[in-house]
Formats: structure tokens, C-alpha cells, sequence
């Protein structure tokens, strides 16, 4: 990567920097609750409504087909204190643990935080979910209670719910409800609004999420209520979050993204959060960037890249001038993406790196640092991070430039505190007191990580050491290319070699003239010896719900291996 363009710095003026969160800040300090308690959902509205912010917007929502629905904080902490008394009512109890299947409906906000206010640990699982999976989240984390519509009910859960003898009672949202299910809208209707928070401990179980492995089942990673020090702290300093500011968070909160970013550290810091009902639409988004006048804007390097799809001529016409800090999550945030971002919105995205395990963002491009595109940026106040390599119990940092597996000092709020049920299989991500990440990276000498590859995606050809980040990143450099994907194939010479899979921009067609023009691009690039030997076309590549590109399934599929856990598979051609 020697491309003046892809090394660009983007630096910060001086008012820039004077504009940005002081990370040496007294840090935030939950309020007290009886008996030394913490609660995520106290902290999220309650102290907002005591404190006398409760007539100021939390969410703003917009719905599918074009209705809109604006809830105060005071209101929020009504209907969860309802949701809360419905829960009691019918027999859940602290430590009971509500799985949720829906849209991005108001009723959901509420239902995350009255479920935390109760004392039960919330789970949120996608609507796109199948039976199988749905089944066996809800098996793993011994549900005791299920919120989801009618539709999703009979279509997905019907067949085999009283085969899950834990599993209390199951809530509808609607009008139509089936039988033996109880309709939320009427107990909410007869529900008092006033409840007294359970003082759950900080180191009590407030969260599950669950995270797809390359085998078996899907893991469940526990996280506390002491984690809203890390939300609260995180959305400050690395999403430049204010008290009064419109943030959109677009990720569903049925990853973690959604419920730590999408619901948690935005209402932790009084924001009107904007929460859209409805998919990805290119006009739809631009629109709603410009009508609700949004400041902080949290999205996914699939998206960027589809709008980059679609050309900035689509841009032209909307005002984006409220947009203060753009940031991204998912997957790498490939450099041009960042420069594309400076000539549409007059402002880059800021990439950060995290993982459901970190619980919060824990490496981050924040608004006080010069950008280098491409890289993950610097570890967050409080935060210790290094490239290591290990070997069983024993750990050696690597130095600056030295490619080796990203680990965390273990220890702070936000961490997992166990997968589900899998003791050992936790033990084994730390060493010596770190987290090991799985992810391969590097640091630079001016202390930014660059991130290179899964552990598991590293190509070895011909002694070469190739991250697949590197080699994408090269590819969509190119005009013609949207997207790309790459893995390495087995050969008998080289080891392994490079194939990318790519998909195309709008006017653009497949073609062996286009295929030999992309490969010339990424080997004047890149070298003979790490761009790829082969490039296919595709509609698609196969992408996580929260758009990660799954690599691991496009090399399982093409060397006849087992596919593994593809229960989050959203999108995919083949």
C-alpha cells in the first residue's frame, strides 16, 4: 500500500481539534440505586426524566410506509415501566431472560428497557431469522420469555415452541393474537406505569448476543449492566456524542451494533436517536439525512459502498450540512471509501473496531485525530491493545509493522463475561491476562492499527503473508468494481494462491477484457505475487445481516468444505 492516495492523512484543523471530546474528562458516573445497584435502563431514561429532560425527544420514528411517531423520554420511561409491570404479571422475574423477534418498531425500545428494568437479560434476534435459528438461540439461552409479532409467530415458532419447556410465555405485538399468547397491546393498555427498577448489580447479566462461529453452534456472549460505563463513555469519545444531538444509528438491533450504539449509548447520552422502520434505500437515506437534519451518523462499510455504487451525481440536490461526524462499523472501512465520503459530505467516516465479545468500541478514528484512510485508528482511552503472537500460555508483542493477532488487556466494562454455557471454549481466548481478538492486524509507529484479516483468512502463497483487508481494498480502488471478496485457494506450487470475487458498479459489464484489465490494476498495485491470479463476477457476495462479507463461505463452497454456522446469512448470489 503505497498509494499516496490510499496513505492520505486527513488532518484536523485547529478548531477541529478544540470542537472535539476531551478524553481526559471525568469519567461517567452512574446514579445510584438502592443498595448499590446499577441498572443499564435507569441509567438510559430514568436519570434523564429526574434530572428534567423528560419532554425532550428520545426517539424519533419513521416508519415503513411513511408514518412517524416522535416519543419524549418521559414517555419511553412510561412504556417501559409498563412493559416491566406486564413481565411481573405474567410470572417473568429477575434473571428470567426475554427473547425479542421483530422490526424496528417502537414497541421494541420499549420492551429492551422495561426488560432491563424488571431485572430479566434482554436478547434481540433479526426478523430475517429462519425456525432453525431462532430454535436454537433461544434453546442455548434457556428463553423464558419470547416478544414477537403474529406473523413471525405462526410462520417461524408455532410448530415447535412447546417443545422448549423454559419458555414461559410468548408476548404478541398487534392486534392479531394466536392462541395461547398474550397480546402485549392490551396488557400494556391495563399496565401501570409506575416501577420500581430492580437495583441489579453491575456485574449481572443484562445482555446476550449471539456471534456466528466457523463451526457448530452460535455462541453466546454475556454481557452486564456495568457494561453502560463503556456505552456511555464510548459513544462520548469515539462517536463525538452530545446531550441534545440527532444521531442515526442504521444497524438493526439485532447485532449488537443495534442494541449497544442503536439504543444503549445514545439514550446513556441524551440524544433524539432517528430509528428508521425500513431497509436500505439510497434516496430514502439521503432523504432522511436532510430532513432530520442529522448531526452523527453511525453506519456500515456496505452501505458506504453502496452509495459509492450508485455515484455521486445521486447525491446532488441534498443538503447535508447538519452532519457533523460520520462514523462506521462492520467490517474494514476500505480507504476509498473515506475519500468518497470527504467529496459528497465535505466530511470522512470515521472507521472503528470492535467485535460482539468487546461489548463496545475499543479502537476508533475519533473526532480529534488525523485520519489515515484504511486504518482502524488508535485504542481508546483506558483501553491497552497490542499485536501479539502466541504459543499455548505464552504471549511476545510484536513491533510496530509486524503482522500478528490483535489482543486486549482484559478487564474493562464492556468485556463478555462468558460464552453461554462454553467455559472452556472462553478460557481459550485469553493469554496472560489478554483477550485475544482473532483478528490479525498491524500498528504503524505513529500507534494506528491496521486491520489485515481474520486468523482464519490469512493467505500463505509462495512465503508471502497476504491479508485479504489489503487486496479488496486494491480492487474496489479500480472503477469498474463495487465490491470484492478474496480467499485463498490451495495450489501445489505456491500453497495457496489468491481468487477474488467481485461485484460490479452500474455500467459496467462482465467480460474477460474487464476481468484482465481488473487483475493488471491490482497487480501494478499490489505485485504479481499478491494479486489475485483469478476474478470472478458476482450479483453478490455472501454478507451477515450486519454486512459482513463472509469469506469463510465463499472458500468452503469452493473447496467442498462444511459451511459452519450461516444462520446470520442475509445476502448471497450463489
Amino acid at each position: 500500500m503505497t498509494d499516496a492516495k490510499v496513505y492520505a492523512v486527513i488532518h484536523k484543523t485547529d478548531a477541529e481539534r478544540a470542537a472535539a471530546p476531551d478524553s481526559e474528562q471525568a469519567q461517567y458516573r452512574p446514579a445510584d440505586l438502592p443498595d448499590g445497584g446499577l441498572n443499564i435502563a435507569h441509567e438510559a431514561v430514568d436519570r434523564h426524566v429526574a434530572d428534567g429532560y423528560g419532554e425532550q425527544i428520545a426517539i424519533r420514528w419513521l416508519g415503513r410506509d411513511g408514518g412517524r411517531a416522535e416519543i419524549s423520554y418521559a414517555q419511553l420511561a412510561l412504556d417501559a415501566a409498563r412493559f416491566a409491570n406486564v413481565l411481573n404479571t405474567h410470572g417473568l422475574v429477575r434473571g428470567d431472560r426475554l427473547f425479542a423477534l421483530m422490526g424496528r418498531v417502537p414497541a421494541l425500545y420499549a420492551a429492551a428497557l422495561g426488560t432491563l428494568k424488571a431485572g430479566l437479560s434482554f436478547t434481540p434476534m433479526f426478523a430475517a431469522f429462519g425456525p432453525e435459528p431462532i430454535r436454537s438461540r433461544m434453546e442455548i439461552g434457556s428463553a423464558s420469555v419470547l416478544l414477537t409479532t403474529a406473523a413471525l409467530y405462526r410462520r417461524k415458532i408455532a410448530d415447535w415452541r412447546h417443545e422448549l419447556p423454559g419458555l414461559k410465555r410468548v408476548l404478541i405485538i398487534g392486534e392479531d393474537v394466536p392462541e395461547d399468547c398474550v397480546g402485549l397491546d392490551a396488557a400494556m393498555v391495563g399496565a401501570a406505569d409506575d416501577f420500581a427498577t430492580v437495583p441489579t448489580r453491575a456485574d449481572e447479566m443484562a445482555l446476550l448476543h449471539f456471534t456466528s462461529g466457523t463451526t457448530g453452534k452460535p455462541k453466546g456472549a454475556v454481557h452486564v449492566h456495568g457494561a453502560v460505563v463503556a456505552h456511555a463513555e464510548t459513544g462520548r469519545i469515539a462517536l463525538d456524542l452530545h446531550p441534545g444531538d440527532v444521531y442515526w444509528c442504521t444497524a438493526d438491533p439485532g447485532w449488537v451494533t443495534g442494541t449497544s450504539y442503536g439504543i444503549i449509548s445514545p439514550l446513556v447520552n441524551r440524544t433524539t436517536m432517528i430509528v428508521d422502520e425500513a431497509e436500505f434505500d439510497l434516496e430514502r437515506w439521503y432523504g432522511i439525512l436532510e430532513r432530520e437534519k442529522v448531526q452523527v451518523w453511525y453506519t456500515a462499510p456496505t452501505a458506504i459502498r453502496m452509495m459509492m455504487r450508485a455515484g455521486k451525481a445521486a447525491a446532488q440536490g441534498y443538503d447535508f450540512s447538519a452532519l457533523r461526524f460520520l462514523s462506521s462499523v462492520g467490517e474494514p472501512l476500505n480507504a476509498e471509501c473515506v475519500i468518497w465520503a470527504m467529496e459528497v459530505f465535505g466530511k470522512p467516516f470515521h472507521d472503528n473496531w470492535w467485535q460482539t465479545e468487546t461489548g463496545g468500541i475499543m479502537i476508533a478514528n475519533t473526532p480529534a485525530m488525523d485520519i489515515k484512510p484504511g486504518s482502524m485508528g488508535k485504542p481508546l482511552p483506558g483501553i491497552t491493545a497490542a499485536v501479539v503472537e502466541t504459543e499455548g500460555q505464552t504471549l511476545r508483542k510484536l513491533d510496530a509493522g509486524e503482522i500478528g493477532e490483535l489482543a486486549l488487556r482484559a478487564g474493562w466494562p464492556s468485556m463478555m463475561r462468558a460464552y453461554l454455557h462454553e467455559e472452556q471454549r472462553y478460557a481459550k481466548c485469553f493469554v496472560d491476562g489478554w483477550y485475544l481478538t482473532g483478528d490479525l492486524a498491524l500498528r504503524d509507529r505513529d500507534g494506528y492499527y491496521w486491520f489485515v484479516g481474520r486468523a482464519d483468512d490469512l493467505i500463505k502463497s509462495s512465503g508471502h503473508l497476504i491479508g485479504p483487508f489489503e487486496v479488496e481494498s486494491a480492487l474496489i480502488e479500480h472503477d469498474a468494481v463495487a465490491e470484492a471478496a478474496v480467499v485463498g485457494i490451495p495450489d501445489e506450487t505456491a500453497g495457496e494462491v489468491v481468487k477474488a470475487y467481485v461485484t460490479l458498479n452500474a455500467g459496467y459489464s462482465a467480460d474477460e477484457a474487464l476481468e484482465r484489465d481488473i487483475r493488471g490494476h491490482a497487480r501494478k498495485r499490489l505485485g504479481s505475487a499478491v494479486a489475485p491470479r483469478e476474478i470472478v463476477f458476482r450479483h453478490s457476495l455472501p454478507k451477515t445481516r450486519s454486512g459482513k462479507i463472509m469469506r469463510r463461505l465463499l472458500r468452503a463452497r469452493e473447496l467442498g468444505l462444511p459451511e459452519g454456522d450461516i444462520s446470520t446469512l442475509e445476502s448471497d448470489d450463489a
